[in-house]
């Protein structure tokens, strides 16, 4: 068994994060900043706040949390996409009512979408982004293999298909509307599988085929516990290449996001020059 280690590559990519932080303080007086708008106050969501907030304060970059209910959230976005201190806005999903969700991330001004989620967003989707650190840290090449991702969910699934769709690859995208023997049949035709339905087990070991790199995004909570997709039985498995059950995708997607970060707040020393 090979494991894609995403706390291995996120070192790296941090100790340059923070180099670049310094340089934009230094060099511009400018401390990038990311707010957060929370209306769904849960331990699942309220642990990635936390580990974001840890992140930004190693980096030097500040972050509010604002924790509202949902009804206001609309009306504190409009605030943040107006404050010129603020360089990434990010919606953190899912909402206490997840039904206005497409309306809220595209409340976000495409400038300050660090999560990339809104349609006019100028920067690439964190969590897609991360996926594709991953396979390229770890030398998995995509071309010419039998792509799938499993889920078509907002942070994962869609953004996924658009960025390899944009790179020229041609994945296969499956849910729970789909046949359960289609379902059954394309996942074990996988060289790569991307899974992210939140459904803890629903991937198991006789899905999968020989050899196969299994990329588990899916985040539950079980018994109290998070848990992704994949079943026990496809982690003792000595043939494949996948993520670990912690420490996979989530390491680098925290990465990628406070790229954005930086990427948006380098961009505003650019337009006033």
């Amino acid at each position: 068994m090979k494991l894609l280690d995403g706390n291995e590559l996120a070192g790296f990519i941090k100790e340059r994060q923070a180099k670049e932080v310094r340089s934009l303080h230094q060099g511009h007086g400018v401390v990038p900043k990311l707010a957060i708008v929370q209306t769904n106050d849960t331990p699942v969501i309220n642990s990635y706040v936390r580990l974001k907030q840890r992140y930004a304060d190693d980096l030097g970059i500040l972050l509010e949390r604002h924790l509202i209910d949902q009804s206001e959230a609309a009306k504190t976005i409009a605030a943040l996409n107006q404050d010129t201190s603020v360089h990434g806005i990010i919606v953190q999903l899912p909402l206490a009512d997840p039904s206005e969700t497409d309306q809220l991330v595209n409340a976000v001004a495409p400038t300050k979408d660090v999560d990339a989620l809104g349609k006019e967003a100028q920067l690439t989707p964190a969590t897609a982004l991360a996926i594709n650190w991953l396979l390229a840290g770890y030398n998995i090449a995509l071309d010419n293999k039998k792509l799938v991702i499993v889920g078509r969910g907002t942070l994962v699934g869609r953004p996924l298909e658009k960025l390899w769709l944009q790179s020229g690859l041609q994945p296969i995208v499956i849910d729970n509307t789909t046949p359960e023997a289609d379902f059954l049949q394309t996942v074990r035709a996988a060289d790569v599988i991307v899974t992210a339905t939140g459904t803890p087990g629903v991937i198991t070991s006789d899905m999968v085929a020989p050899g196969a790199t299994i990329i588990d995004a899916g985040v539950a909570s079980e018994a109290g516990k998070l848990v992704g997709d994949l079943a026990d039985d496809v982690r003792v498995r000595e043939d494949l290449t996948l993520t670990p059950a912690k420490g996979g995708v989530g390491p680098l997607t925290v990465c990628a996001l406070f790229d954005n970060v930086i990427i948006a707040a380098r961009a505003t020393i650019t337009n006033q020059q």
